[in-house]
């Protein structure tokens, strides 16, 4: 077996997207060839109603698949193809945009006005860009939860982990994607299949992810000569990259850690993107902003 060392630590950085929503993007709108085949992972963990509760009014999306993973509060929803409904703590929403869909998410805090989830866009190969629009939803109940011995708990949203498989299924990645919560102190090796894409992302607690047979989270990137300092633990709203290798090694701080780890297989695919639309050519990407102001864009798939 051989660890995945870390290949990048960084911290989730401040946007606002929608209507004025605040939240932490991790990773996305850049170069995210070493997240292929996933695209986008935004935090929108949020006290203040009033910096969430514009939302995400009705926009379109094409080429990708959108999911949903809410902790605290509630998402409303609706789209083109007649779905509406609310997701709450511990659900999940995962969309197939396909061809082309219209939808609008709207956030409502809990009684405390707290709303917190994550949003992962996954791209869709070349094969499937144009394919129909798919919805699922599925509701904290049928997540299946696992407790290990040594007190490590793991839902698992999508894909298979420890003998036990996610509700959410055919998406074409083939994406593992897991939240995972290990106690204070406590070592935990994760496997991870090799030739995947591999990424955590630290919501609460800290920990060390190990690169060798000592904790050790310095990242395996080159860094600047201003960096002198490296971080050395990945704490709240941190995401860790992962070097190839078949399993991930964390070690929990004093208030243990608890973080998704996702995973895919790599597209290897060319990217054409602007916004919510995620297509191979600029010719297919300009194709989609043509139908949406021809009023061509939903193909009205059965």
């Amino acid at each position: 077996m051989s660890i995945r060392p870390v290949k990048r630590l960084v911290a989730a950085k401040p946007t606002v997207e929608g209507a004025g929503v605040h939240l932490r993007r991790a990773f996305g709108f850049g170069n995210t060839a070493d997240f292929d085949p996933f695209l986008l992972l935004d935090d929108f963990r949020n006290d203040v109603p009033e910096d969430y509760l514009a939302g995400f009014p009705w926009h379109p999306h094409r080429g990708i698949e959108t999911i949903t993973y809410v902790l605290a509060g509630t998402v409303e929803h609706g789209d083109s193809m007649g779905n509406h409904g609310e997701i709450a703590s511990g659900d999940v929403q995962w969309m197939t945009a396909g061809s082309g869909i219209i939808h609008q998410e709207m956030p409502k805090g809990d009684h405390a006005g707290r709303m917190h989830g994550f949003q992962l866009w996954a791209n869709l190969p070349a094969s499937l860009k144009m394919t129909a629009p798919r919805y699922q939803e599925v509701k904290a109940p049928e997540i299946p939860e696992i407790k290990d011995d040594d007190g490590t708990h793991v839902r698992v949203v999508c894909g298979n982990f420890w003998g036990k498989s996610g509700p959410v299924d055919g998406i074409a990645a083939e994406p593992v994607y897991l939240d995972v919560s290990v106690p204070p102190g406590r070592r935990k090796t994760l496997p991870v299949g090799t030739t995947r894409h591999a990424f955590a992302y630290v919501f609460a607690g800290s920990g060390k992810f190990c690169n060798a047979s000592e904790p050790l989270a310095v990242p395996t990137e080159a860094v600047g000569w201003l960096d002198t300092a490296p971080p050395v633990a990945a704490d709240n709203r941190s995401l860790v990259l992962f070097d190839r290798g078949d399993e991930v090694v964390v070690e929990a701080g004093d208030e243990g850690i608890r973080f998704l780890l996702v995973s895919g297989k790599p597209l290897e695919e060319p990217v054409a993107w602007y916004g919510p639309i995620v297509m191979n050519t600029q010719e297919q990407l300009q194709q989609a902003f043509k139908d949406l102001e021809k009023g061509t864009f939903l193909k009205g798939h059965k």
